[in-house]
C-alpha cells in the first residue's frame, strides 16, 4: 500500500475528530474565532514537528524560494477565503443548496491540479473522482431535505455561485499546497511536508488575525480565554494537517482529496452507531457511491 493512503485515511480521521471539537467551541466563539483556532493553536506544533525533523530526524531545513513562498501564501489565503465565504453562506436562508455545489471541490482540484502542476489523471480514477461527487451531493442533499429536482432548479441562484467558489478556493489551496512542497526540491517528502505546513500556518494565523483584530477585536480574548478546548482543536489539527500536506507531497491532490471522502463514511458510521440516527434511501445511496468510488481509486491507483 503506498503511503499516501493510510496518511490519507488518518487525515480524515483527525480532520472529524476536530470539526467535532471546533463545533463544542462555536458555543463560545463566533464562526470565525472557531476556525481562527484551528491555525493559531496548531502553528506552534507544525513549528515544533518540523524543528524535531530537523534536530533528531537528521532532515536539513530546504532552501526557501520564491515560488515556494509564493504557493504557500496562495494556500493559505486560499483556505481563509474559503473559511470567510462559508460564513457568508450561512447568511442565506437557501445556503444548502450552495453548500452541496460546494462539494465539487475535488473535479476542481483535478482541474486545477492539470493546470498549474500538470497533474493527470487516467479515466477509471476520472470516473471515481466524478462518482465520488455525485454521492456527496445525495448524501448531502439527503441531509438538507433537498430534492435532486431541487438543486437543479437552483443552478442560477446566489447560493450556487458562493457554493461553487467554496468549493473552488478549498480545492485551491490543497494544489497551492502540493505545489509548495514539490518546490522544495532537494528535500525528503516527510520534511517538504513539514516546512510547508509551517509556514502555511505561520501566514494564516497572521492573516486571520489581522482580520479578526479588525473585525471581530472581542474573539481574540475569547480565543485565549478558551485555551483548553481550543488546545484539543489545534493539536488534532495540526496531526491532520501533518498527514494532509505529506499526502499531497506524496501523491496527485485529487487523487488525496477524493479518497479523504472517506470521511464521510466515518461521520455515518458514527451516526447510526452510537447516535442511533435513522438513515434514508438517498444518504444510503450517497454513501453506497463514495464506498464505490474509493474502492476504484484504490484499485487503479495502488
Amino acid at each position: 500500500m503506498e503511503l499516501w493512503i493510510p496518511l490519507t485515511i488518518l487525515a480524515a480521521f483527525f480532520q472529524n475528530l476536530r470539526s467535532a471539537f471546533q463545533k463544542y467551541l462555536k458555543g463560545s466563539l463566533s464562526t470565525a474565532g472557531a476556525s481562527y483556532v484551528r491555525f493559531l493553536y496548531a502553528w506552534p506544533f507544525s513549528i515544533i514537528y518540523c524543528f524535531s525533523l530537523n534536530q533528531f530526524g537528521g532532515y536539513p531545513f530546504p532552501q526557501i524560494n520564491e515560488i515556494f513562498l509564493l504557493y504557500c501564501l496562495l494556500g493559505g489565503a486560499s483556505q481563509i477565503i474559503f473559511t470567510l465565504l462559508l460564513i457568508y453562506l450561512f447568511s442565506f436562508k437557501s445556503f444548502a443548496i450552495g453548500t452541496i455545489y460546494s462539494k465539487t471541490e475535488v473535479v476542481q482540484v483535478a482541474l486545477l491540479s492539470l493546470i498549474l502542476l500538470g497533474d493527470e489523471i487516467n479515466i477509471l480514477t476520472g470516473i471515481a473522482i466524478l462518482i465520488s461527487v455525485i454521492g456527496v451531493m445525495v448524501l448531502s442533499a439527503s441531509k438538507s431535505k433537498i430534492t435532486i429536482g431541487t438543486l437543479f432548479q437552483g443552478i442560477m441562484q446566489r447560493t450556487t455561485l458562493i457554493g461553487l467558489l467554496c468549493g473552488a478556493f478549498l480545492g485551491a489551496s490543497s494544489v497551492f499546497y502540493r505545489g509548495a512542497s514539490l518546490a522544495l526540491n532537494d528535500s525528503e517528502i516527510i520534511m517538504k511536508a513539514a516546512f510547508s505546513l509551517a509556514i502555511a500556518l505561520t501566514i494564516q494565523s497572521i492573516l486571520m488575525g489581522a482580520y479578526l483584530k479588525v473585525r471581530e477585536a472581542k474573539q481574540i480574548s475569547a480565543i485565549i480565554k478558551n485555551w483548553k478546548p481550543a488546545l484539543i482543536v489545534g493539536i488534532s489539527g495540526v496531526l491532520g494537517s501533518i498527514c494532509w500536506f505529506t499526502a499531497f507531497t506524496a501523491q496527485n491532490a485529487a487523487y488525496v482529496r477524493a479518497l479523504g471522502q472517506i470521511e464521510l463514511i466515518f461521520t455515518f458510521i458514527a451516526s447510526l452507531v452510537f447516535f442511533k440516527e435513522k438513515t434514508n434511501l438517498l444518504e444510503l445511496t450517497g454513501i453506497t457511491a463514495i464506498i464505490i468510488a474509493i474502492i476504484i481509486l484504490l484499485l487503479n491507483t495502488s
